[in-house]
C-alpha cells in the first residue's frame, strides 16, 4: 500500500469500517446536537459534511431540518451513502483537495479528525483552500482534530481487538510530526490470512490550523476540548474542536 495514499485503500476497505463500526455513536450523536444547539442555524441552512464516509452524520443533520451535502473520497463510502440521498440530502465522491461548489454553503463541518492524512502540507492547504472557497461570506467551518499534546500523554501502544472471525492487533507510535496506527488484520475467513494497514496523522496544533485558515481568510472564533464543548485546555483536552469564520476584507 503506497504511503502516500493509505487513506485511499484503508478507508474503502471492509476492514476499515468493521473495526470501527463500534464508535460510540450517541457520543456523535450527542456532539452534533450540542453544537447545533450552540451555533443555531435556521431551518434550511446549507451544510457541507467533509469526508462524510457512509454519511450517518449528514443523515441527522438532514433530519434536523438542514440542506446537507456530503462528500468523501471513497467511492464505495459514497455509493452506500447515496441510498439514504432525498430532497435535503445528496452526496458526491470528491476529492477534498480539490475544488467544489463556491460560495455556496453556510456551514462546512469536518468530524472526528478526518483531516491531517496527505503528505504534503500543500495538500493540507488545498484541503482548507477548498473548504473556505465554498463557504459564502461570513460562513462558518468547524474541524474537529485529536488534541496533539493529550494524545502524546494517553497513547496506548499496543491493543488486540476481536470482531466476529477477524482480529485486529493494533500498534501505535509518534514522531516529532505525525501519530501513526498499524493494524494487522488476521481474518480466519480470508485465504490470505494478514493484511497491514498503517494510519499516519499530522501533528497540528492550534497554531498550525489558525495559519492555515487565516492564509484562507478565515478566522478562529471559538475552540473548545471536548463532544460537550468545555473550554479547550492543551494538557487536558481530549479534542480540539475549531470553530472559525470566512471574513472577506
Amino acid at each position: 500500500m503506497s504511503n502516500q495514499n493509505w487513506f485511499k485503500d484503508w478507508f474503502s476497505s471492509p476492514y476499515y469500517h468493521q473495526l470501527y463500526q463500534h464508535r460510540d455513536e450517541s457520543e456523535a450523536f450527542a456532539f452534533i446536537g450540542t453544537l447545533i444547539q450552540h451555533l443555531k442555524p435556521i431551518k434550511n441552512t446549507k451544510m457541507l459534511d467533509v469526508a462524510c464516509g457512509k454519511g450517518r452524520h449528514s443523515i441527522a443533520l438532514a433530519e434536523m431540518g438542514f440542506d446537507v451535502t456530503g462528500i468523501d473520497l471513497s467511492f464505495s463510502s459514497i455509493e452506500e451513502a447515496q441510498y439514504f440521498e432525498k430532497e435535503n440530502l445528496h452526496f458526491y465522491q470528491h476529492d477534498m483537495r480539490l475544488p467544489f461548489w463556491v460560495n455556496y454553503f453556510d456551514y462546512a463541518f469536518n468530524f472526528f479528525t478526518s483531516f491531517g492524512y496527505f503528505k504534503t502540507k500543500r495538500e493540507h492547504d488545498n484541503a482548507i483552500r477548498t473548504i473556505a472557497q465554498c463557504l459564502k461570506p461570513n460562513g462558518i467551518f468547524v474541524i474537529d482534530y485529536l488534541n496533539v499534546h493529550y494524545t502524546e500523554e494517553t497513547l496506548q501502544p499496543t491493543t488486540t481487538t476481536k470482531i466476529d472471525d477477524t482480529e485486529f492487533h493494533i500498534t501505535r507510535w509518534h514522531d516529532e510530526t505525525h501519530f501513526y496506527k498499524q493494524i494487522q488484520i488476521t481474518d480466519n475467513n480470508n485465504f490470505t490470512p494478514k493484511h497491514l494497514y498503517t494510519e499516519k496523522i499530522a501533528k497540528f496544533s492550534l497554531g498550525d490550523f489558525t495559519e492555515m485558515l487565516s492564509y484562507q481568510h478565515m478566522q478562529v472564533q471559538e475552540v473548545f476540548g471536548d463532544y460537550k464543548l468545555s473550554n479547550f485546555d492543551i494538557k487536558k483536552s481530549p479534542r480540539m474542536i475549531i470553530v472559525a469564520k470566512k471574513v472577506i476584507k
